[in-house]
C-alpha cells in the first residue's frame, strides 16, 4: 500500500473516531395522540449542543418514561396498553446495541397507567408506578436485563382512607426504595427484607395537603432529598438525620411572585456538581433556578429561564454538565440551554421540532 493512500485512511480513521466520541445518544419518549411514532433518539453533541440523526428506535404506544441501568447495558420503557389481563400499562425491557435497541421481553404492571420507572444501581430491580391506581408493580431482573415475571404489587389505596393514591415516581437508594405519591401528599419509603419490600422504620415522608409530591432527587451523599410538588408549585428540602429519617427543612416557591396564572410543576434536576437544582413550572413556563449550600442543602434563587415553549413535563442535563435540554409537549419541540456552570443560569441555544416530548434521557 502506498504511504499517501495509508496516511489517507489513519486520518480517515482518526476522523471517525473523533466524531464518534464528541456525541452522546439521547432517548426520547412521547405521547402519540399527535402524529408521533414512539421512542426516538438523537446524536447530541455536547460541544455545539446541537441534536441530530433523529430515528425512530420503536413503534410505541405513549412511551411516556424510560430509564437506562447503571450498566448502560438496558432501556426500560412505559407502555400503555391494555393487552394484558387486570392492567393499563406494561414495561418494556431492552438491550442498548451499537445500532439502536433490541427487545428482550415485555410484562404488564398489574396497576394503571404507570408513569415512571426506577432501576436499582445494582440492576435486580425495577420499580414501576402507576398513576392511575396509586400502585407499584417491583420486578426483579435477570442478568440478561429481562423482567422477571410476578412482580410485587403495593396498592397505596389501602394507606388512606380519604386521599386518593396516585403514585408518581420511584428510587432506589441504599436505604431502600422511595416512592413519591402525589395523591397522597407523601412519600413512602420500603426496605428489602430478603424476599419482598416492606414499609421500612420511616414508612412515610408527610407533606403540606395539596403539595402533590411528583418527582424528587437526592445529593450524591444522600444527605439531602429535593422533592418537587406538582400542586402547589413548591420544592421541599428533607435532610437525613443520625436516626437515618429525612426532615423537613424548607420548602421554596418556584414561581415569579408576580405570575398569576395556572401552574403544575414536574420535573426536577442536580447539576452533576451537587451546585444547583433545576424544576420546570408547566403553565408559567419556565425551569427555576436554586443555587445548594453545600453545609446545609439549603437553596438560594438565582433565578429562571423561560422554556421557549409550553408545558415542560421533562429536561435533562446532559453528561458533560454544560447543557440542559427541554420537552414542550405542548408545543412539540425540545429546546436547548447552555449551562453556565459557574453561575448555573441558563441560555438559550436553539430548538428541533418533535410531537410531544415527554421524557429525555441520555446513554452517557
Amino acid at each position: 500500500m502506498k504511504q499517501g493512500n495509508l496516511l489517507l485512511i489513519l486520518c480517515s480513521l482518526f476522523i471517525f473516531i473523533s466524531c464518534k466520541e464528541e456525541s452522546s445518544k439521547l432517548f426520547v419518549g412521547t405521547f402519540t395522540q399527535a402524529g408521533s411514532e414512539g421512542l426516538y433518539s438523537y446524536s447530541f453533541n455536547p460541544k455545539t449542543g446541537e441534536l441530530n440523526n433523529k430515528k425512530l428506535e420503536a413503534e410505541i404506544k405513549d412511551p411516556s418514561f424510560l430509564t437506562i441501568s447503571n450498566n448502560k447495558k438496558y432501556l426500560y420503557v412505559i407502555k400503555r396498553t391494555e393487552e394484558f389481563k387486570d392492567s393499563k400499562g406494561a414495561i418494556i425491557a431492552y438491550k442498548i446495541k451499537e445500532d439502536g435497541i433490541e427487545e428482550i421481553n415485555t410484562i404488564g404492571t398489574g396497576g394503571g397507567y404507570p408513569c415512571h420507572v426506577g432501576v436499582s444501581k445494582k440492576g435486580d430491580f425495577l420499580a414501576a408506578s402507576c398513576y392511575s391506581d396509586g400502585s407499584l408493580s417491583i420486578y426483579k431482573l435477570a442478568e440478561n436485563g429481562s423482567l422477571r415475571s410476578n412482580p410485587q404489587y403495593i396498592n397505596h389505596k389501602i394507606l388512606d382512607s380519604i386521599k386518593k393514591a396516585k403514585a408518581h415516581a420511584s428510587i432506589f437508594t441504599p436505604d431502600g426504595l422511595f416512592t413519591a405519591d402525589l395523591g397522597l401528599d407523601a412519600v413512602k419509603r420500603y426496605q428489602y427484607d430478603g424476599e419482598k419490600f416492606v414499609p421500612g422504620k420511616q414508612p412515610s415522608l408527610k407533606f403540606t395537603d395539596g403539595a402533590g409530591p411528583r418527582h424528587f432527587k437526592f445529593s450524591a451523599d444522600k444527605k439531602f432529598l429535593y422533592v418537587i410538588n406538582e400542586l402547589n408549585s413548591t420544592i421541599t428540602l428533607l435532610s437525613k438525620n443520625e436516626d437515618g429519617e429525612y426532615i423537613t427543612k424548607e420548602t421554596k416557591l418556584t414561581l415569579d411572585k408576580d405570575y398569576k396564572g395556572k401552574n403544575s410543576c414536574a420535573d426536577i434536576h442536580l447539576s452533576k456538581d451537587g451546585k444547583f437544582l433545576y424544576g420546570s413550572n408547566r403553565g408559567e413556563n419556565t425551569i427555576v433556578i436554586f443555587k445548594i449550600d453545600k453545609e446545609t442543602g439549603k437553596l438560594t434563587l438565582v433565578g429562571r429561564e423561560s422554556v421557549h415553549g409550553d408545558w415542560p413535563r421533562n429536561f435533562a442535563i446532559d453528561p458533560s454538565d454544560k447543557f440542559v435540554l427541554v420537552g414542550n409537549r405542548k408545543t412539540n419541540n425540545i429546546t436547548v440551554f447552555k449551562r453556565d456552570i459557574e453561575k448555573g443560569t441558563l441560555n438559550f441555544l436553539h430548538d428541533v421540532k418533535i410531537p410531544s416530548p415527554v421524557c429525555l434521557e441520555f446513554l452517557e
